[in-house]
């Protein structure tokens, strides 16, 4: 029986369902529910009919209420403005639940880039062993990051979940129940979370998702594609940042690191624990029942040591299991050794730790704090550091850094960063002695653009009594100019004596972070991920020649703008110049929910993650995504233009303000969804330098204009048209993968653009004319895209998909209507110099409320 087309398969089991379970949301026997479900459609088509007929918010706003109410009063209109906000965001919610029921019915979970497809590929083209053998080296580490731009709250999780399940089983009346609870349950929080809360938000993931994905992945490797063979490789991790990551955030102490590495240990054994007493009613025979009992009450004592070193080891765990299994093997026909393999592999890939929780921090953080530890250890009479340290020449500073170690003591110091940096470095020591080495053995620099910012954080690691660190150090190389250096500074590192002998005890294996987010903020879309290209290119060359095997962490996000997209596809464009032994990015915000929310979705995406890795080498496809010279030529030009495009954008004399005034920007650190503030620096003038990649990215997402997704594409296909040079540009698109993804990931942002929203602007006298630059180069970028891909209308190949995004901006385009109202009432206040402090705050919470709808709706909106 031939299977019906994914977007027939949407339709039927996502966009049909959703019309109706969204009618059954309208006549909930709620007064304020129900009145607003009335009201909300009506609204909605007067959205969009008024964006049609060129009215701004304010007009189509204005309009609504004197159509459908006599005289409302002003709190009237915005109490029932606020329950649209609240019905739009439950909206999202039901789309979300309904999605998640149907992924294993849109998606072919057997098709293309699966696990079970790989495996079939490799037996038809005779490839078994290649498989095998980079199934042995090869992994993929998802690291979940808790950026500000967080999620669903708990409850609104479980809903979510459970109404995904209630969905996909077709129960009405527990449906209704459900849609009841939604309506009833608050989205807000109205406290900041702590680095802690996130940690905790980010747990359920892992404890509902992850844990029973990543084991499934692992056992069907080991049964079906290794058969009998043993491999000492996990093939999937699992990273965490929340709690752990201090860049930015100075709510992340070294007690909320330790909370958080003691909350990990004890969520994993408390999953052990579920599952060993679940064995126990199967495993009731001789000898290993008693064992299976032990087993059993060693994991309860240790669920609640969260403060206390944990009595049970993860290698005593795998030994009592496997002794299980072999006595299962020879004196019980080997019944439920499938079982216990089972439970072998969950421990295998967890341990005690769970996630490797990652400790990052910014090298101009570290300066500073090694600054203050060589006047403040000088000033306690220690001979740490020479008396002219300061003043040497950076060689010679390099050669002190690399030999310094010793044992100070962080209460000594008096700064409180030194302090700081100081004690999370010996909490790293602490995890590792509570929950294995995994448990935290990574450390991120930040901002690292110089071999003195790695030797002086390899420095501060040495000083804390760890004279031969079990700790890798990684730097991040972010902007256009970092990425430039990265191979001269890793070339520095790996011929330093000290480095280079660390780098030995480690295995002679090197994690190098480049970072999405504030490349496109700093250079724009293309030249960021062309830039990240080449360094990696680079990078591998230099690796290679002092035979380091270099593994690169990509720092992706969600979006297009931030490196997001389609992410599997990404991996498979990396030709035979770029190692791809290990695939390591972070997932944060709603792309965790949304590609990662439920087990069948989780499961699909790692094993596309791995598929993407392992297929090219495996099948010898790498050589077919080598760029030619020519093709090299063209993307190099493409990067140019469009970052010299896009530099002089920034430059614009309204480019900032117009983010202030225009924007959400400041209403992104009042949302309370994320603990860390929403830009680097103390100053009230805002800094671009200071400001976050994600309320930048996210700023022009609430405006659905995406810029930083496509500004420039349109300005540097055009230059080729007009030099007579097209033929290149198609030439690049033909023979190379990686920029054909590029474009699909730009449609996407192009896709989720609606320029009506803001039309208003192009006649402000202020912002005119920037607003008019800005949706130039959207329809410039969609023209050029749309002729070079010969596609009717964006996105064309992937109709799913942009069904999927059509369906949300639509439910999302009344609250962002709302939004513009509310920022409009602002700006008119301003303006005005009319401050009344009740409507100011009002308008405040307004603009504020719309922006997680439209956040959660976007899924992958920063």
């Amino acid at each position: 029986m031939s299977r019906k087309p994914k977007i027939d398969r949407f339709n039927e089991s996502v966009l049909a369902k959703y019309q109706i379970y969204n009618s059954i949301f309208i006549t909930l026997p709620f007064d304020e529910i129900t009145n607003t479900g009335v009201m909300l459609p009506l609204f909605s088509e007067f959205c969009e009919k008024g964006f049609d007929n060129d009215k701004n918010p304010s007009e189509i706003v204005e309009a609504f209420f004197t159509k459908y109410f006599d005289n409302p009063s002003e709190e009237e209109k915005t109490a029932l403005l606020f329950r649209f906000i609240q019905y739009i965001e439950r909206q999202v919610v039901l789309f979300d639940a309904i999605e998640d029921a149907a992924f294993p019915v849109i998606n072919n979970m057997n098709g293309r880039g699966t696990l079970r497809n790989l495996k079939e590929e490799a037996q038809a083209k005779n490839k078994r062993k290649e498989l095998v053998e980079n199934l042995k080296k090869f992994n993929v580490r998802t690291v979940l990051t808790a950026h500000p731009t967080q999620f669903y709250p708990g409850p609104v999780l479980g809903i979510i979940t459970d109404l995904a399940k209630a969905i996909e089983s077709n129960d009405l009346t527990l449906i209704k129940k459900l849609l009841a609870q939604l309506g009833k349950t608050p989205f807000f929080k109205k406290e900041k979370p702590t680095p802690f809360d996130e940690a905790v938000s980010l747990n359920w993931y892992l404890e509902n998702v992850f844990y029973q994905a990543m084991s499934s992945i692992y056992n069907y490797i080991q049964d079906n594609i290794l058969e009998d063979e043993e491999i000492d490789n996990d093939i999937v991790n699992l990273g965490f940042w929340p709690g752990g990551d201090r860049d930015g955030n100075p709510f992340v102490t070294t007690e909320i690191t330790l909370k958080v590495a003691n909350r990990l240990r004890s969520t994993i054994i408390r999953n052990y624990y579920r599952d060993v007493r679940r064995l126990k009613r199967k495993i009731t025979f001789n000898e290993v029942d008693v064992m299976i009992s032990d087993l059993e009450a060693r994991l309860y004592e240790n669920i609640f040591k969260e403060e206390e070193k944990p009595t049970v080891t993860a290698d005593e765990i795998l030994k009592t299991l496997t002794t299980i299994k072999q006595i299962l093997i020879k004196k019980h026909q080997s019944l439920y050794v499938d079982e216990i393999s089972s439970m072998i592999n969950k421990v295998k890939l967890f341990g005690l730790h769970f996630a490797t929780l990652d400790i990052r921090q910014d090298s101009r953080v570290h300066h500073n704090v090694l600054s203050n530890i060589v006047k403040e250890s000088r000033a306690m009479g220690l001979d740490v550091f020479p008396k002219d340290y300061e003043s040497l020449s950076e060689e010679n500073q390099i050669e002190i850094l690399s030999k310094v170690e010793g044992k100070l003591n962080p209460e000594l110091f008096q700064d409180d960063m030194a302090k700081k940096t100081l004690a999370s470095i010996y909490a790293v020591k602490t995890i590792q002695d509570m929950n294995g080495e995994r448990g935290c053995n990574r450390y991120i620099i930040s901002n690292n653009g110089s071999v003195i910012n790695v030797l002086e954080a390899f420095a501060m690691i040495r000083l804390c009594d760890w004279s031969q660190p079990n700790l890798d150090v990684i730097p991040l190389f972010e902007t256009v100019d970092d990425l430039e250096v990265a191979h001269q500074v890793m070339e520095t590192l790996y011929t330093n004596k000290a480095y280079a002998e660390h780098l030995k005890r480690r295995g002679n294996r090197q994690t190098i972070m480049l970072g999405f987010s504030d490349g496109t903020k700093d250079g724009g879309y293309l030249m960021a991920n062309w830039a990240i290209y080449k360094a990696k290119e680079r990078l591998t060359e230099i690796s290679r020649k002092y035979d380091i095997k270099v593994m690169f962490f990509d720092g992706r996000g969600g979006p297009p703008a931030r490196g997001g997209g389609k992410t599997h596809q990404f991996y498979a464009s990396l030709g035979p110049t770029i190692e791809n032994e290990e695939v390591q990015l972070t997932i944060q915000g709603q792309t965790i929910s949304s590609n990662f929310g439920t087990i069948e979705s989780c499961q699909y995406n790692l094993e596309q993650l791995i598929s993407s890795g392992v297929a090219n080498q495996a099948f010898g496809q790498e050589e077919e995504n080598l760029l030619s010279k020519e093709d090299r030529e063209t993307m190099n030009r493409l990067a140019e233009i469009s970052y010299n495009a896009y530099v002089d954008f920034k430059k614009h004399p309204r480019f900032l303000s117009y983010l202030e005034q225009m924007s959400t920007l400041k209403y992104y650190a009042k949302t309370n969804i994320g603990s860390r503030p929403s830009k680097r620096g103390k100053s009230d003038k805002l800094v671009f330098s200071d400001l976050r990649a994600i309320p930048f990215v996210g700023s022009w997402s609430q405006l659905k204009q995406n810029v930083p997704g496509f500004y420039g594409v349109g300005l540097a296909f055009e230059e080729f048209a007009n030099n007579g040079e097209w033929d290149k540009l198609e030439s690049l698109y033909k023979n190379s993968l990686f920029f054909r993804t590029l474009l699909e990931n730009s449609m996407m942002s192009l896709t989720k653009s609606y320029f009506k929203l803001t039309a208003y602007m192009k006649h402000d006298k202020e912002y005119g004319a920037f607003w008019n630059q800005i949706h130039d180069e959207y329809q410039r970028s969609k023209a050029m895209i749309l002729k070079l891909t010969g596609y009717s209308k964006l996105m064309e190949d992937s109709p799913t998909m942009r069904a999927s995004i059509h369906v949300r901006e639509k439910i999302v385009l009344p609250l962002l209507t709302i939004q513009q109202y509310g920022l409009r009432k602002l700006q008119k206040m301003h303006r005005e110099n009319k401050i009344d402090k009740k409507e100011l705050e009002t308008y405040e919470k307004m603009v504020t409320r719309s922006l997680f709808g439209n956040i959660n709706a976007s899924r992958n909106s920063a």
